[in-house]
C-alpha cells in the first residue's frame, strides 16, 4: 500500500461515515499522511481528526475513533491508534507494506510522477545570458536550478516550456561586434567593449566562415560581424549547456520583439488597459500601481525604447502563447525587477499573484576557482565543468535552497567517500545495480514475491521511505524546491545501504537453495535501485551502475 492509497482509504472511510450520518462535515479532497517520528508508533499517521473534528462539533478524539473504527476493517491496514488529542497511527500489514515493492518496479521510470500540477501550463524562463561573452558562474546555479524545476513541474503533471531569453537587441550587441572588429584588426579594445581571449576566438571563427569580413570598411562589417559573432556565441552557450545536461524547448529573440512590431504593439494594448500616460515627451507606465516603487518609462523622449518596454512585449508574448503561469529566475542582484515585472503583469490584466512568479537567487563561490584564461574576468561555466565534472556541479547546486548563498568544496565534491552527498547517492544506486547482477549470476530472479517475506526492519524503514517518493517531487514542484529531491534522496541511499547490510539478497552458502525471500528481496533492491534513478533524473544526474 502506497501513500497515496492510504490517504484514499481514509477519504473513503470519511466518506462512508458521512454517508452512515456518524459524521456531518465536507470531506477534502486529500488526506495527508506522514512518517511518525518514532518508528514505534507505526508506520504512517495523520492528524484530519484534529483539522475536521470541529468543524464536525466533535472533540477530536471522538471523531478519532469513529474513523480509526472504520479505517482498521480496510485491507491491508493491521493496527490503527489514537494518540493525544486525535493523532491516528497507522500500521500496516507487513504484507500491505511490502507489496510496495512490486508496485514501484513495475512502474519503472514513471514512479514518482503524479498529477498534483496537471491543467497548469508554464513558461519556465532561466539562465538567458546574454549573447556577448561564455556562461560563467552566475548562470551555473541558474541553469542548474531551471532545469531540476522544469523536471519536476512536469512530473507533477504540468505542463511546462524552458526557455531562453536572448538579449540581442540594443547598442551592447553593437559593442560586441565592435570588440571583434578591432580583435581581427589588432586594434585595442573600445571603449566599455570586451576584452577577452574568446573575442579574437570568435574573430577567428567568423573569419573562417567569412574570409571577405576583413577587407570591409567599418561600416560594412560591423553589421556582419555583429550577425555571425553571435551566432558563434550562441552555439558556444548551447553547447556549454548541453554538456551541462541542460536543453531550452524555445530560444527567443528580443530582436524579433522590435523587429515584428510586438513592443509599439505592448504599449497600445497597455494603453487600452489605462495604465500608460505621457509625460515630457515620453511613454510611461503605471506601475506604481501595483507595488512599484516609481513609474517606468517605455518610450523616450526620442522615440527610443526602453529595456522595460521589451520587458512588457516579451510578458504579453508569453501571455499571448497560452502560458497562464510564468516564472522567472533571476540573480541575486535582480530584487528590483520583481515589482516591476509583477506590475507589467498587473497592467496587462493578469493576476500578479497567479500569473507571474519570480524567483531570486543567492550567489555561489566555489572555492579555487580560478578566473578564466578565455573570458580574462570570469569563472567559466564551461572551467567549472571541466574542474568539478557535471553531476557534481548540479547536485550540489540543486542541494540546497535558491535563496541561500553557496559555498562549494571541489575537493569534496571530488571524493569518493560518504560525506559527499552526490557519490553517497550515486555510490547507493551503483551498489544496488551491482546487487542485482550479483543476483542474477547467482541464478536469482524476480519470478517469485511474496511481500509478508520482508518483516526484517531495515526494510520496513525503506519501504517506508520509497512511498514517499510521489509526495516529495509533489512537493518539490509546488514550492520550487527541488533541494528537496536531492535531501530525500540521501534518505533513501542510507535506508538502502542500511537494509544491505542487514538483509542477503543471495543465500549465504553455494549449496544453499534460492528461497522465496531472496526473489523478494531483489524485488525490493530493484524498487530502490528505480527510485534512485528516477530522483537523480530529476536533478539532471547520472545514475552509474558501476563506480
Amino acid at each position: 500500500m502506497t501513500p497515496e492509497e492510504l490517504s484514499a482509504a481514509i477519504s473513503a472511510c470519511l466518506t462512508e461515515a458521512v454517508a452512515a450520518g456518524e459524521i456531518s462535515v465536507e470531506v477534502p479532497d486529500t488526506v495527508r499522511v506522514d512518517r511518525p517520528k518514532s518508528r514505534e508508533h507505526g508506520d504512517w499517521a495523520t492528524n484530519i481528526a484534529l483539522q475536521l473534528g470541529k468543524k464536525a462539533g466533535m472533540a477530536p478524539r471522538d471523531f478519532a475513533q469513529i474513523l480509526a473504527r472504520r479505517l482498521a476493517e480496510v485491507p491491508g491496514v493491521g493496527a490503527v491508534d489514537i494518540a493525544g488529542p486525535g493523532f491516528l497511527n497507522i500500521t500496516l500489514e507487513a504484507g500491505a507494506a511490502g507489496e510496495l515493492a512490486r508496485t514501484i518496479v513495475e512502474a519503472g521510470a514513471a514512479y514518482g510522477n503524479n498529477q498534483a500540477l496537471a491543467g497548469h501550463v508554464v513558461n519556465m524562463e532561466f539562465v538567458s545570458a546574454n549573447p556577448t561573452g561564455p556562461l560563467h558562474i552566475g548562470h551555473t546555479r541558474w541553469a542548474a536550478l531551471g532545469d531540476a524545476i522544469s523536471r519536476v513541474l512536469r512530473a507533477s503533471g504540468a505542463s511546462v516550456t524552458s526557455e531562453y531569453y536572448i538579449n540581442d537587441a540594443g547598442n551592447q550587441m553593437n559593442v560586441f561586434a565592435r570588440s571583434v572588429y578591432n580583435r581581427i584588426h589588432g586594434l585595442p579594445v573600445p571603449e566599455g567593449g570586451y576584452p577577452g581571449e574568446y573575442i579574437k576566438e570568435l574573430g577567428e571563427i567568423v573569419l573562417a566562415e567569412n574570409p571577405g569580413l576583413k577587407d570591409l570598411d567599418e561600416a560594412e562589417a560591423i553589421p556582419a560581424l555583429r550577425e555571425a559573432a553571435y551566432k558563434a556565441q550562441l552555439e558556444d552557450i548551447k553547447k556549454t549547456l548541453a554538456d551541462f545536461g541542460v536543453s531550452f524547448d524555445v530560444f527567443f529573440s528580443e530582436t524579433t520583439l522590435h523587429e515584428g512590431g510586438a513592443v509599439a504593439d505592448a504599449v497600445a494594448r497597455l494603453r487600452e488597459q489605462g495604465h500608460i500616460f505621457d509625460q515630457e515627451g515620453a511613454v510611461w507606465l503605471r506601475t506604481t500601481d501595483f507595488g512599484d516603487d516609481k513609474d517606468r518609462v517605455l518610450i523616450r523622449a526620442n522615440g527610443e525604447p526602453t529595456y522595460f518596454a521589451a520587458d512588457a512585449a516579451y510578458y504579453l508574448s508569453k501571455k499571448d502563447r497560452g502560458f497562464e503561469e510564468k516564472i522567472y529566475l533571476l540573480g541575486a542582484d535582480h530584487h528590483g525587477y520583481v515589482n516591476r515585472l509583477k506590475a507589467i503583469a498587473a497592467c496587462a490584466g493578469d493576476d500578479k499573484e497567479k500569473n507571474i512568479e519570480v524567483l531570486i537567487g543567492q550567489l555561489i563561490s566555489v572555492n579555487g576557482a580560478k578566473l578564466s584564461k578565455r573570458a580574462g574576468n570570469i569563472i567559466e561555466l564551461r572551467d567549472l565543468i571541466n574542474w568539478i565534472g557535471a553531476d557534481a556541479l548540479r547536485y550540489s547546486l540543486a542541494r540546497f535552497p535558491a535563496d541561500s548563498p553557496i559555498a562549494l568544496d571541489p575537493e569534496q565534491l571530488k571524493k569518493n567517500t560518504n560525506d559527499n552527498p552526490v557519490f553517497y547517492v550515486q555510490y547507493a544506486h551503483a551498489r544496488s545495480a551491482a546487487a542485482a547482477r550479483n543476483a542474477a549470476a547467482k541464478g536469482v530472479t524476480r519470478e517469485q514475491f511474496d511481500a509478508a517475506l520482508l518483516t526484517d526492519a531495515t526494510e520496513n524503514e525503506l519501504l517506508a521511505v520509497l512511498g514517499q517518493f510521489p509526495s516529495v517531487v509533489a512537493g518539490a514542484a509546488e514550492f520550487r524546491e527541488p533541494h528537496r529531491i536531492a535531501r530525500y534522496l540521501e534518505q533513501v541511499a542510507g535506508a538502502y545501504h542500511s537494509w544491505y547490510a542487514a538483509t542477503r539478497i543471495t543465500p549465504v552458502a553455494d549449496d544453499e537453495a534460492i528461497a522465496p525471500v531472496h526473489s523478494t528481496r531483489l524485488w525490493l533492491n530493484d524498487a530502490a535501485t528505480t527510485v534512485l534513478a528516477n530522483g537523480l533524473e530529476l536533478l539532471g544526474v547520472s545514475a552509474p551502475e558501476r563506480m
